[in-house]
């Protein structure tokens, strides 16, 4: 899996050693996010699978990370996975970055908000076409925006 990361345009680089447009010191951080929201972006936690209402949110809208507000998915790349977390087969142009995550003995590929660093969850190769790609996120990570 460690090769996933060139599929997706960016180097499999730790995602905490990079620089993002929009940093904050921990202290903002733990200011603005709910505890559960620091704990997945800030510490690299999982939310417990079935906690997130963004699971049955099937309204036409935008999924954005709720550290920076930065748009990451449209509903329209969406589907049911069976696995208990919001699931993607694409995310928003320029969106998201990977990183090589290697924590509880095995190599996942890490997704991160591109603006912001946020871990919002993994990518694995087993999703739907057209990209057979699963965005697995956390949804305490992210708030849902509807179309108006």
């Amino acid at each position: 899996m460690a090769g996933l990361g060139s599929l997706f345009g960016s180097s499999a680089k730790d995602a905490k050693g990079e620089n993002f447009p929009v940093e904050k010191t921990p202290e903002d951080w733990k200011r603005e996010l709910s505890p559960e929201a620091y704990y997945v972006l800030r510490e690299h936690g999982t939310e417990r699978a079935g906690a997130s209402p963004l699971n049955k949110e099937k309204r036409p809208g935008t999924f954005a990370c709720a550290g920076c507000g930065q748009p990451l998915f449209d509903m329209d790349t969406k589907f049911e996975s069976g696995t208990g977390w919001p699931s993607f087969f694409h995310p928003l142009e320029g969106a998201v970055e990977t990183s090589e995550d290697r924590s509880f003995f095995m190599a996942r590929t890490e997704v991160h908000c591109s603006r912001c660093g946020g871990h919002l969850g993994h990518v694995f190769p087993d999703g739907p076409q057209p990209t057979g790609l699963r965005y697995c996120m956390n949804g305490v990570a992210m708030k849902f925006e509807p179309n108006t």
